[in-house]
């Protein structure tokens, strides 16, 4: 009997390690609602946007710019002040799913260099697709959370006003 116990229970180990391998290879092909309101539609999965105007790099999983300073290619979660006047949402951006693209730049440079200038890429953010519905609910929260904040914020300055007013004017009597 304990044969049979330890038997069933090794079984059903290995058809849960299964399933649980399946749905994580699943969750890891999909990345939709990682990607920027200013990425390309069209893309289910992007592991790094190559924008050719800039010569940069975007990590879509941890969110970080790859680019070039000083021969040395650098990962921030923003963009130097030399490209402030990018325009993420405009700029057209190359899908790669390779490892480490900047390591081939030059390729990249050359294959892409003809899309400098060109602004008909239609954006996630301008999309109505339905496989972006998430997307656009997830950015409505931020904005409806912001909007709260703002307000909240509002009120206690409207809050102080009116107290500094008040005491000004029992001290005015």
């Amino acid at each position: 009997m304990k044969k049979l116990v330890y038997s069933l229970t090794i079984l059903l180990s290995c058809c849960l390690g299964k399933a649980a391998n399946a749905q994580i290879s699943i969750n890891l092909g999909l990345n939709i609602n990682s990607q920027p309101a200013w990425g390309p539609v069209g893309y289910d999965h992007a592991e790094y946007y190559y924008m050719p105007e800039i010569d940069s790099y975007y990590s879509v999983n941890s969110h970080q710019y790859i680019y070039n300073q000083n021969n040395t290619w650098v990962r921030t979660t923003y963009l130097p002040a030399r490209y402030s006047n990018y325009d993420l949402y405009n700029g057209y951006k190359v899908v790669l799913n390779e490892r480490d693209p900047w390591l081939r730049d030059n390729v990249y440079r050359a294959r892409y260099a003809k899309y400098k200038g060109r602004h008909d890429q239609v954006v996630i953010r301008d999309s109505r697709d339905d496989k972006y519905q998430k997307h656009w609910e997830k950015q409505q929260d931020k904005y409806d959370k912001e909007d709260q904040k703002d307000m909240k914020h509002e009120m206690k300055d409207r809050e102080k006003e009116m107290k500094h007013g008040g005491k000004g004017n029992k001290h005015d009597d």
